[in-house]
Parts: structure tokens; sequence; C-alpha cells
């Protein structure tokens, strides 16, 4: 059955040798290298719940196999960079950290060499997405182990958009932003966060960027936010949010866009799945203005192109080992067993494809195939444009990120600031982080 594994299953994924390991599983005592020990995995609070409920009862079988005890705590993602600066200052705290994004370069000497880890992966699974290396190899170590992607897709609502005569998803941002206003005239405007949050607002604004040509250093690493691309760019994105946006959700985090289109305020915004998933599985609790149930209203679509195309950021994540941790091949052990096809099935299917794995296995899952509405993520995994472009992934392109200077470039021309004094401040910022 999808999510458990015999002893010699496992084994087998963590290549454990039978004068080891493998003898002493099979005798049923707890390994001599795990004896009493405990080892501990912080990730973020998921949004689909169900995903957490099985990822805990996952840790109580692993930790029956490897002989330790296992907690994983779960909190709010956006205190999870916090969190792992502070235990890399104090030398202490969890053994296992979810990263987001490309933080693996930016905590590079405080991460131990996962290689085998994601070798083991790569084989089983069909090999990795080319942003998987990008993401989590760093000066050719792999400093973790890549997980998945979720994907960043507008949901929207097809009836409201119908009525404002919308009869498919606008394919350009100009389009949308007709769209938008007649929408926000009739009180359902677009929802979109522009604040300091760690998923839907680098995933919104990231793409807005390149789609008017917007770039934040050019391909020899060299600062290259302030142009004419970029400019056009802000204006427009201003221009847009007043016209056809929720301007509450300047201050928005990564859930009040899940509220107020459940609770009816808006039309649209960028999300993962998770507010379809909750529809379905509240099919009562969630209706239209109409009473119908609101899972039936809902669709996906992508985000819209400007005049240099149509891309998207969808938020990647992975999991680093800290070089801290008294028991790294607990931890390393743990990570080949959860990431093996039993447990990683069992985990991805319980989310019906809110998170999509960064190996190339699961895009033919037979999962999607069962909900039409769920299809637009199936290839998000293999579609993202990274931080940092046109430059590399690297902690450069991570400190823009956590300093939110894109998100801010575009939030501070929504409060009124000239589009060219905004951009002229990202380069400011840019040029302190990459020149210094």
């Amino acid at each position: 059955m999808a999510g458990t594994m015999d002893r010699r299953s496992f084994l087998k994924v963590t290549g454990t040798t039978t004068a080891g390991l493998a003898g002493i599983l099979a005798s049923g005592r707890a390994p001599a290298f795990a004896q009493g020990q405990k080892l501990h995995m912080v990730r973020w609070v998921d949004f689909v719940p169900a995903a957490d409920d099985m990822l805990k009862k996952q840790a109580v079988e692993a930790g029956k196999l490897l002989g330790a005890e296992i907690t994983i705590e779960t909190i709010n993602a956006n205190d999870i960079q916090a969190r792992i600066t502070a235990a890399i200052s104090s030398g202490t705290g969890a053994d296992i950290f979810l990263l987001q994004h490309n933080l693996a370069h930016l905590y590079e000497k405080s991460l131990i060499d996962v290689g085998d880890v994601v070798d083991g992966m790569g084989k089983e699974q069909g090999g990795f997405y080319p942003a998987a290396e990008s993401l989590a190899k760093v000066n050719g170590v792999w400093r973790a182990a890549p997980h998945v992607v979720v994907g960043g897709m507008i949901a929207y609502r097809k009836s409201l958009f119908d009525e404002v005569g919308a009869k498919e998803f606008p394919k350009t941002w100009e389009v949308y932003r007709e769209v938008g206003k007649k929408l926000k005239a009739k009180g359902y405007p677009i929802g979109q966060t522009a604040g300091h949050t760690f998923g839907d607002a680098p995933s919104f604004w990231y793409p807005m960027m390149w789609a008017f040509g917007g770039k934040e250093v050019d391909a020899s690493g060299k600062v290259a936010i302030n142009s004419k691309e970029m400019i056009e760019g802000v204006k427009f994105s201003a221009g847009w949010y007043k016209d056809a946006v929720d301007e509450g959700g300047l201050a928005w985090d990564d859930s009040n866009n899940n509220r107020a289109f459940l609770s009816g305020t808006i039309s649209a915004t960028l999300n993962g799945a998770s507010i379809y998933i909750e529809t379905l599985k509240n099919k009562e609790k969630y209706k239209t203005e109409t009473g119908a149930q609101m899972y039936t209203d809902i669709q996906h679509a992508a985000l819209p192109a400007g005049p240099a195309g149509a891309y998207a950021y969808h938020t990647p994540f992975s999991h680093g080992v800290m070089s801290y941790s008294k028991n790294p091949k607990l931890a390393k052990d743990f990570l080949k067993w959860w990431y093996a096809k039993p447990q990683f099935e069992a985990w991805f299917t319980i989310q019906k494809g809110y998170a999509q794995g960064l190996t190339k296995v699961w895009e033919s899952h037979p999962m999607w195939q069962q909900d039409p509405v769920m299809m637009p993520y199936r290839d998000a995994a293999s579609k993202l444009r990274l931080f940092g472009y046109a430059g590399p992934a690297n902690a450069k392109a991570s400190e823009v990120y956590s300093k939110y200077v894109i998100t801010d470039v575009h939030a501070k021309a929504i409060q009124g600031m000239p589009a060219e004094d905004a951009v002229k401040w990202a380069e400011s910022e840019l040029k302190t982080i990459y020149v210094g």
C-alpha cells in the first residue's frame, strides 16, 4: 500500500549494507547510531492540512524503522527564514529545515552535502527538472534535497468573468486590466498581495517584471533593473492595481487572499490550488451568491502575457540538513525514506496536485486525469524562471528576494511613488547587494 515500506525496501532506499543497519533492523532492535536519538524537522504549516497529517503519521513509521523519535514541527512559512538564521547563529536547533526558493545558496556554509539523498531520488524518479539543480546545488555540491514546487496559477470565478464578457481568461495584461476594471466596478475586484510574504508576492511580482522585459541583472551579472522596459512595467502594474485590484491587498500575507476568495469578496487571485481544494473538501460550506457550490465556479489559469511574453515563478521547496546537527546520517536516512516513491506518492496524492514533484515521474501520475480543474498545475515544475534572471539563482538573488526588493519596487509605485523613482530605488538596493 502506498505510504508504507517494509524493512527490506527501506534498506534498499537508504543504501544501508546488510552487515550494518540491515542486520540491526532485522533483529528488531534500534540501530546503534540512533538509540535514544531524536530527529527534529521544521516545515511550514501546509495549506493542505491533510498533507501535514500524512507527514506526521509517516514520521512515526520512519521512527520505528530508524529506531529514533522524529518530530515534525510546523510553523508559519513567513517565520522559517528567521528561524533558520537564529539556529545557525546559536549552533542549535532543528536537524532539518524546509528551505523555500533558492535559500540553499544563502545558507551554503551551514548545510551539509546531501548528494546521496538527491542521487537516489533522481535515479528512482526519472531525474530532476533543470530548475532543481539551479536551486539546490551550490558550487557543485547538493546543499539541499529538492522536493516540490507549489504552482502559482490564477484561481478565478468563471461566472463573474462571464458576466463582464470574459468567456475565457485574459491572455494579456492589457485585457486583464480592462476585465478587472469591470469586475471591480461590480464589487468583485482582483486580489493580490504586494506585502512582505514569502509565496504569493514573489510568485506574482517577479513574473510581472519579466512580462514587461524587466530583469534584475544581465547575463554577466551586471545590475540591469533600471531600464525603459522595467519603468513601463512598473507604471502599468500601478495603474492595473488601482483600476482592478482590492487595494487593501498591499498588506496581505499568503492566507488573506484565500479568505477573501472563499468569502466571495474577490473574483480572482494568484494562488496555489489550496482555495479550490478547500472548496472541494467543504462543498456545503462555500457557496456563490446564487447558492451554487463554489467549487463548481472555480477555474485556474496562467498569468497573462506582457510585451515580453508570459512567465511564471512557482514556489520551490527543498530540505537542508544543518551542519550543526548531531545526527546527520539519521537525518539523511529519514529524507531518503520520505522522498522514496511509496511515501512521496501517499503524501503527493493526498494534496490532489497542490504540490508538484521536482522529479519528472510525477507529471504523468494518473491523479492528474481525475480533475480537469487541476490540470494547469501539472507541469508547473518544468515551467519556472528563477530569481536572479538573467543571471544565476545564487546567494545574491536569494538576498534580493529576502529583502523583497522586486515586490517593493511595485508596491512603492502602487502607493504613489513615480515609477522612475521606484526603479532607481531598486537599482540602488540591487547594487548594494550585487556590487557591495
